[in-house]
Protein backbone atom coordinates (compact mmCIF):
# COMPACT_ATOMS: atom_id res chain seq x y z
CA UNK A 1 0.00 0.00 0.00
CA UNK A 2 1.58 3.28 -1.01
CA UNK A 3 1.80 6.06 1.79
CA UNK A 4 -0.71 8.77 1.78
CA UNK A 5 -0.16 10.73 5.00
CA UNK A 6 2.67 13.12 3.53
CA UNK A 7 4.00 16.45 4.38
CA UNK A 8 3.09 19.84 2.94
CA UNK A 9 6.77 19.56 1.03
CA UNK A 10 6.78 16.15 0.37
CA UNK A 11 2.18 16.90 -1.47
CA UNK A 12 4.38 20.17 -3.14
CA UNK A 13 6.61 17.67 -5.09
CA UNK A 14 3.91 15.28 -5.91
CA UNK A 15 1.62 17.88 -7.16
CA UNK A 16 4.37 19.46 -9.74
CA UNK A 17 4.68 15.75 -11.35
CA UNK A 18 0.86 15.36 -11.59
CA UNK A 19 0.40 18.63 -13.23
CA UNK A 20 3.49 17.46 -15.68
CA UNK A 21 0.70 14.33 -16.60
CA UNK A 22 -2.36 16.07 -16.84
CA UNK A 23 -3.65 14.73 -13.92
CA UNK A 24 -6.41 17.05 -12.06
CA UNK A 25 -6.08 17.30 -8.51
CA UNK A 26 -8.92 18.24 -6.17
CA UNK A 27 -8.56 19.30 -2.58
CA UNK A 28 -11.28 18.79 0.48
CA UNK A 29 -10.55 19.83 4.09
CA UNK A 30 -12.24 19.25 7.70
CA UNK A 31 -11.37 18.20 10.92
CA UNK A 32 -13.22 14.29 10.52
CA UNK A 33 -13.22 14.10 14.18
CA UNK A 34 -16.38 11.40 14.47
CA UNK A 35 -16.07 10.08 10.56
CA UNK A 36 -19.34 8.92 9.48
CA UNK A 37 -21.72 8.85 6.19
CA UNK A 38 -21.29 12.40 5.22
CA UNK A 39 -17.89 12.38 5.04
CA UNK A 40 -17.47 9.13 2.98
CA UNK A 41 -20.19 10.77 0.60
CA UNK A 42 -17.89 14.27 0.50
CA UNK A 43 -14.90 12.13 -0.61
CA UNK A 44 -16.91 9.95 -3.12
CA UNK A 45 -18.28 12.76 -4.73
CA UNK A 46 -15.11 15.22 -4.51
CA UNK A 47 -13.36 12.04 -6.58
CA UNK A 48 -15.52 12.18 -9.41
CA UNK A 49 -13.90 15.44 -10.21
CA UNK A 50 -10.57 14.59 -10.77
CA UNK A 51 -7.99 12.12 -10.80
CA UNK A 52 -6.27 12.09 -7.36
CA UNK A 53 -8.01 13.51 -4.32
CA UNK A 54 -5.89 15.37 -1.59
CA UNK A 55 -7.61 15.55 2.18
CA UNK A 56 -6.29 18.33 4.65
CA UNK A 57 -6.92 17.02 7.95
CA UNK A 58 -7.11 19.88 10.88
CA UNK A 59 -4.93 18.85 13.44
CA UNK A 60 -5.86 18.86 17.47
CA UNK A 61 -4.77 22.03 18.32
CA UNK A 62 -6.98 23.77 15.34
CA UNK A 63 -9.68 21.81 16.09
CA UNK A 64 -9.73 23.35 20.06
CA UNK A 65 -10.11 26.28 18.60
CA UNK A 66 -12.64 26.09 16.11
CA UNK A 67 -14.79 23.92 18.22
CA UNK A 68 -13.58 24.27 21.76
CA UNK A 69 -11.81 22.27 24.39
CA UNK A 70 -14.28 19.03 24.32
CA UNK A 71 -12.66 18.76 20.94
CA UNK A 72 -10.94 16.19 19.24
CA UNK A 73 -12.76 13.22 20.15
CA UNK A 74 -10.24 11.08 18.37
CA UNK A 75 -6.54 12.36 18.61
CA UNK A 76 -5.00 13.46 14.85
CA UNK A 77 -3.02 10.25 14.40
CA UNK A 78 -6.08 8.33 14.97
CA UNK A 79 -8.21 10.30 12.53
CA UNK A 80 -5.14 10.09 9.90
CA UNK A 81 -5.64 6.28 10.35
CA UNK A 82 -9.00 5.76 9.66
CA UNK A 83 -8.81 8.22 6.36
CA UNK A 84 -6.11 6.28 5.41
CA UNK A 85 -8.34 3.01 4.75
CA UNK A 86 -11.00 5.09 2.46
CA UNK A 87 -9.74 4.08 -0.93
CA UNK A 88 -10.93 7.82 -2.42
CA UNK A 89 -8.25 9.38 -0.85
CA UNK A 90 -4.91 9.31 -2.26
CA UNK A 91 -2.82 11.80 -0.15
CA UNK A 92 -3.64 12.96 3.60
CA UNK A 93 -1.71 16.17 4.83
CA UNK A 94 -2.65 17.46 8.68
CA UNK A 95 -2.41 21.33 9.29
CA UNK A 96 -2.46 23.82 12.50
CA UNK A 97 -3.53 26.95 11.51
CA UNK A 98 -7.74 27.57 11.65
CA UNK A 99 -7.95 27.34 7.70
CA UNK A 100 -6.27 25.29 5.35
CA UNK A 101 -5.15 29.09 3.16
CA UNK A 102 -1.39 27.68 3.52
CA UNK A 103 -1.82 24.75 1.75
CA UNK A 104 -4.54 25.67 -0.61
CA UNK A 105 -1.65 28.50 -2.19
CA UNK A 106 1.01 25.95 -2.05
CA UNK A 107 -1.06 23.08 -3.77
CA UNK A 108 -3.41 25.55 -6.18
CA UNK A 109 -5.28 21.63 -6.57
CA UNK A 110 -7.40 22.41 -10.19
CA UNK A 111 -10.65 21.50 -7.68
CA UNK A 112 -11.57 22.74 -3.99
CA UNK A 113 -14.66 20.92 -3.04
CA UNK A 114 -16.51 21.27 0.66
CA UNK A 115 -19.52 20.18 1.87
CA UNK A 116 -23.38 22.19 1.15
CA UNK A 117 -22.76 23.87 4.59
CA UNK A 118 -20.37 26.18 2.92
CA UNK A 119 -21.69 28.88 0.44
CA UNK A 120 -19.34 29.31 -2.43
CA UNK A 121 -18.40 32.67 -1.83
CA UNK A 122 -16.61 31.70 1.85
CA UNK A 123 -14.71 29.00 0.71
CA UNK A 124 -11.41 29.69 1.62
CA UNK A 125 -9.09 29.28 -0.95
CA UNK A 126 -11.33 29.84 -3.92
CA UNK A 127 -9.99 32.84 -5.01
CA UNK A 128 -6.50 30.80 -5.78
CA UNK A 129 -7.85 28.09 -7.36
CA UNK A 130 -10.21 30.28 -9.95
CA UNK A 131 -7.61 32.80 -10.49
CA UNK A 132 -5.24 29.60 -11.72
CA UNK A 133 -8.19 28.65 -13.65
CA UNK A 134 -9.26 25.95 -11.66
CA UNK A 135 -13.39 25.75 -9.80
CA UNK A 136 -14.66 25.46 -6.37
CA UNK A 137 -17.58 22.64 -6.06
CA UNK A 138 -19.94 22.22 -3.17
CA UNK A 139 -21.46 19.19 -2.44
CA UNK A 140 -24.65 19.02 -1.27
CA UNK A 141 -24.89 18.12 2.84
CA UNK A 142 -26.59 15.32 4.14
CA UNK A 143 -28.82 16.90 6.98
CA UNK A 144 -28.67 15.59 10.38
CA UNK A 145 -25.23 14.09 9.37
CA UNK A 146 -23.08 16.17 10.72
CA UNK A 147 -20.65 15.40 13.59
CA UNK A 148 -21.70 18.25 16.30
CA UNK A 149 -25.29 16.22 15.15
CA UNK A 150 -24.15 12.94 15.91
CA UNK A 151 -22.38 13.90 19.59
CA UNK A 152 -25.42 15.84 20.36
CA UNK A 153 -27.71 13.13 19.90
CA UNK A 154 -25.49 10.71 22.03
CA UNK A 155 -25.38 12.93 25.09
CA UNK A 156 -29.11 13.25 24.27
CA UNK A 157 -29.81 9.32 24.63
CA UNK A 158 -27.26 9.07 27.83
CA UNK A 159 -29.73 11.32 29.62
Amino acid sequence: MKKKIISLAELSKIRKKLKQQGKKVVFTNGCFDLLHSGHIHLFREAKEYGDILVVAVNDDFSIKKIKGASRPIFPLEERLEILEAIEEIDYLTHFSEETPQKIIAALVPDVLVKGGDWKPDEVVGKREVEGAGGEVKIVPYREACSTSDIIDRIVRSAK
